[in-house]
């Protein structure tokens, strides 16, 4: 979006954006940008409120007015829901023998995420990785996490991409341990940060950026709504 912004800028377009995940505006920096602190999929706050929207649109374009760029200004009201509330999911055992928490956790999932598999038909994993493949990435990822240099450890292929696979294998997993779909980011949220695979992501993003791995590679690892200080794994 901040990207695309700039580009029309450059060809006469004036542009005023709306961000609602502050880091990710930071990141691309538009000319012009209101920050909302709102749930996402919400950009104008609150739902049949054609008055809130108009108030949160005029403040938008007011930023119009201002004399030079980039401008970032935080809207005055923030909006809280239970989308990021994790997810009451019981994770099944596992034969740990010698494998890392994580790597025995998923594990345990691996029969839950076939019967959603089989359910539905398809499946998210598979950018890189399959699903039988994440308890070894799990435990690269550990040694990452341990401090071991992201390059040295045999990853087969962009650690974002399998995060990705990892965090898709979890959350597929879940809705076979749970009642009801899970709604917006309970799941991912879930993932972050009551698994042990969640944790260990979370760890080894951070000493990824600490090893001078690229931005991308650390940045992205898990998504931006879930940026944490890791726990001590």
């Amino acid at each position: 979006m901040g990207t695309l912004a700039s580009v029309l800028e450059q060809s006469g377009f004036a542009t005023v954006a709306l961000s609602s995940i502050r880091g990710q505006i930071e990141t691309t920096s538009p000319p012009r940008a209101l920050h909302c602190e709102f749930p996402l999929g919400r950009p104008l706050g609150k739902p049949n409120d054609p008055e809130f929207q108009r108030v949160v649109i005029e403040k938008a374009f007011s930023l119009l007015d201002e004399p030079a760029g980039p401008v970032l200004v935080d809207y005055p009201v923030q909006i809280e829901d239970d989308a990021d509330q994790p997810l009451a999911c019981v994770i099944p055992p596992a034969d740990t023998s010698d494998r890392t928490p994580a790597a025995a956790e998923a594990l345990g999932l691996l029969p839950a995420w076939r019967r959603t598999r089989e359910k539905y038909g398809r499946s998210t994993v598979g950018k890189v990785i399959s699903a039988e493949q994440v308890p070894d990435m799990l435990d690269l990822f550990k040694r990452i996490a341990d401090g071991e240099g992201w390059k040295d450890v045999g990853l087969p292929g962009d650690p974002t991409r399998i995060g990705a696979d990892i965090k898709n294998f979890y959350e597929e997993a879940s809705i076979s341990l749970i009642d009801a779909p899970p709604s917006a980011r309970s799941a991912e949220t879930w993932f972050v940060k009551e698994t042990q695979a969640g944790k260990v992501l979370q760890a080894a993003r951070i000493n990824m950026k600490e090893d001078g791995a690229k931005f991308y590679f650390w940045y992205y690892l898990l998504p931006l709504t879930q940026h944490h200080e890791p726990e001590t794994l």
